[in-house]
C-alpha cells in the first residue's frame, strides 16, 4: 500500500466535473447506503447497490431510480470504488467475507462504531483503533480510505440541498484524491483531507456528538471546516 508523503488537496478548490465512476455500495439497502447511492447517481456515477439479498437490493434500486442498479454484495465489489456502509455489528464479518472480491479496490469506509444507552450515543472502543483501521487490517490487498462519517442519511435521501464538508482520512495519496474528487462531485459536499488512517478514531467518534446535537436541537447537523482558502492544500 502506497504511503502518502506529499501534500494532499483538501478539496477546497472546485475542479472540473470528474469522469463518471462505477461505485459499489455495500450495505446499500440501509438509509445511508441508499442516500449515498441516490446522490452519487445524481452526480452522474453508475451505482451498484449491494446487499446480501439480491431481490431486496433490486427493489431498493428501482425505488431510487436512474443510475442505480441492484446487486449482490460480491457483484457490487466489482466497481472502481466501493463504499462500505454496513452496521458496525456486521462490519468485521462482512469485510472478511468480501476480502477476495475487494482485492485491488479502493474501499471507502463510513462505518461509525457507536453505542446507545439511556444517556444517549457514545463511541465504542475498537481494538484496531477505529472501524476504518479494522478494514485496513482485514483488507491487506485493498486501499482503505475513511469518509462520509458525518453526512446525515436523512438529508441525503431528502430532495433538499446539501451544505457540508466530508472529512477524509487515508494513507494513500492517489486514493485519497480520488475519494475527494468523488465527494466534490456531489452537489453541496466538499471533501477535506483530515489526516492519516490513525486519525479515523476521533472522526468516527465525533458522530456521537452530532447525534446528540440532532436530538437536543431537532436538526440534522453536519461538519463545516472554516479557514480553508479556495485553493488551499493540507500538508502531511
Amino acid at each position: 500500500m502506497q504511503v502518502m508523503d506529499e501534500r494532499v488537496a483538501t478539496g477546497g478548490q472546485r475542479q472540473p466535473p470528474p469522469r463518471p465512476r462505477s461505485v459499489g455500495v455495500i450495505g446499500g439497502t440501509g438509509a445511508l447506503g441508499r442516500g449515498l447511492a441516490v446522490r452519487l447517481a445524481a452526480a452522474g456515477h453508475s451505482v451498484r447497490l449491494g446487499s446480501r439479498d439480491f431481490q431486496r437490493a433490486r427493489a431498493a434500486a428501482e425505488m431510487l431510480g436512474e443510475g442505480v442498479t441492484g446487486a449482490s454484495n460480491v457483484d457490487a465489489c466489482d466497481s472502481e470504488l466501493v463504499v462500505f456502509a454496513v452496521p458496525w455489528a456486521a462490519h468485521e464479518v462482512t469485510l472478511a467475507s468480501l476480502r477476495d472480491a475487494l482485492d485491488g479496490r479502493i474501499v471507502i469506509d463510513c462505518v461509525n462504531p457507536l453505542g446507545f444507552d439511556e444517556r444517549g450515543p457514545f463511541a465504542l472502543a475498537v481494538a484496531d483503533g477505529s472501524a476504518t483501521q479494522q478494514a485496513d487490517e482485514l483488507l491487506a490487498d485493498s486501499t482503505v480510505v475513511g469518509a462520509f462519517h458525518h453526512v446525515s442519511a436523512e438529508l441525503l435521501l431528502a430532495a433538499g440541498e446539501l451544505d457540508a464538508d466530508v472529512l477524509v482520512v487515508g494513507d494513500d495519496r492517489p486514493a485519497v484524491e480520488q475519494v475527494i474528487e468523488l465527494i466534490d462531485s456531489i452537489s453541496g459536499l466538499r471533501g477535506v483531507y483530515a489526516g492519516r488512517l490513525r486519525n479515523a478514531g476521533q472522526v468516527e467518534a465525533l458522530t456521537a456528538n452530532l447525534i446528540a446535537i440532532n436530538r437536543r436541537y431537532r436538526v440534522q447537523s453536519g461538519i463545516r471546516v472554516t479557514g480553508l482558502a479556495a485553493s488551499s492544500d493540507s500538508s502531511q
